[in-house]
């Protein structure tokens, strides 16, 4: 039952990050290394929500919901702010304004 539930969110955790590539190409880095942490977060999520529920539950679809919710905070983690965010460039971030 292990294998199934590794194996499955492995391949949700691809296919969103996949979606997510697609859909958010601009604002994401290589496409490799989204894919790369889609997948190893929908495992992690996995294990998470395995461990979580304990031993005797064999609840597929909860570990599968677990790795996609994990997948998805780590694939939003890797998005960058869209161009023209109204983000002031002149000053650094955490910097006081100086009274001149």
């Amino acid at each position: 039952m292990l294998l199934i539930e590794a194996l499955g969110s492995a391949l949700l955790g691809l296919a969103l990050s996949a979606a997510a590539v697609r859909a958010l190409a601009t604002r994401l880095p290589a496409p490799g290394i989204v894919l790369v942490s889609g997948m190893l977060g929908a495992l992690f999520g996995a294990y998470l929500t395995h461990t979580a529920l304990g031993p005797g539950h064999n609840n597929l679809p909860a570990v599968f919901g677990g790795g996609v919710l994990v997948s998805a905070v780590v694939l939003s983690l890797l998005l960058r702010p869209a161009a023209g965010a109204g983000r002031s460039p002149q000053r650094a971030p955490f910097s006081l304004p100086s009274r001149g």
